[in-house]
């Protein structure tokens, strides 16, 4: 795939995967709308992406913010024409002990971030990827989703809707010229999994990560999970018995 002057429109860009996968992309020409909540680390960013080789626009804004991230989505249209690929990517972890305590409010501003930022953000441009007849959805899953983990319930639960969203809208759109990939990634080292002192199965640096989320993409693959040794064992664990699920679950630490 030739990322030169692909539209890119990225969700959680300013540290981690996002940030990571901008500078990637954006070496290979691609042009960025990019969307965070830190303005000082976006617009760093935004240079260091045309440093590379590409364009940035940085928006700072709240993705829960529907009104807002539709005007950076109208801002970014009106300068550069059009989006080529949406990457909702913006998360936060829900590992604070509100959320560890069910608190509603702290589950919401997860739930808020995780998964009605995503949906804001195909808001944002699926209706003129519509008109178009192209595009490209993409959503950064987690295999976290798969089932309820310790100490996770509001991640696991934003992760399984964003997935199941993200399928949805692939059956309603996959006829019209809109492509939807959906990307399940285990534990990578980042700022969300940082500060972890119990050992994570499976843990990808991420500059090691970055090329499973660019392949997907240029393959326009459905669905994509790994490392593949962790998501064959998250995929087993889908059709095992609740008692013996709970028995072994119940006993994961990597939350710690």
């Amino acid at each position: 795939m030739d990322w030169n002057d692909k539209r890119v429109f990225l969700t959680g860009a300013s540290s981690g995967i996002g940030e990571s996968l901008a500078l990637d992309l954006a070496s290979r020409g691609a042009v960025f709308g990019l969307v965070a909540r830190r303005k000082e680390m976006l617009d760093d960013l935004a240079v260091q992406c045309e440093a590379a080789g590409g364009q940035a626009r940085s928006f700072a804004l709240d993705v829960a913010d529907a009104g807002a991230l539709r005007k950076a989505a109208d801002a970014f249209r009106a300068e550069f024409g059009h989006i080529d690929i949406m990457i909702a990517n913006a998360g936060i972890s829900g590992g604070n002990s509100e959320c560890r305590e069910f608190q509603p409010s702290a589950v919401k501003a997860v739930i808020d971030t995780n998964l009605m930022g995503a949906v804001n953000a195909v808001g944002a441009v699926l209706p003129e990827m519509l008109d178009l007849g192209s595009g490209h959805l993409v959503a950064i899953s987690s295999l976290a989703g798969f089932r309820g983990l310790p100490k996770s319930a509001a991640y696991s639960a934003s992760k399984a809707a964003m997935t199941a969203y993200f399928e949805s809208v692939r059956l309603d759109v996959q006829r019209r010229g809109v492509a939807v990939t959906i990307i399940q990634p285990g534990f990578i080292r980042t700022p969300l999994t940082g500060g972890r002192k119990a050992k994570m199965p499976f843990l990808m640096e991420l500059d090691d990560a970055i090329p499973y989320f660019r392949r997907a993409i240029e393959q326009k693959k459905r669905f994509a999970a790994f490392p593949w040794q962790l998501a064959t064992l998250v995929r087993i664990a889908r059709f095992l018995p609740a008692k013996w699920y709970d028995a072994a679950a119940g006993r994961a630490t990597f939350r710690e």
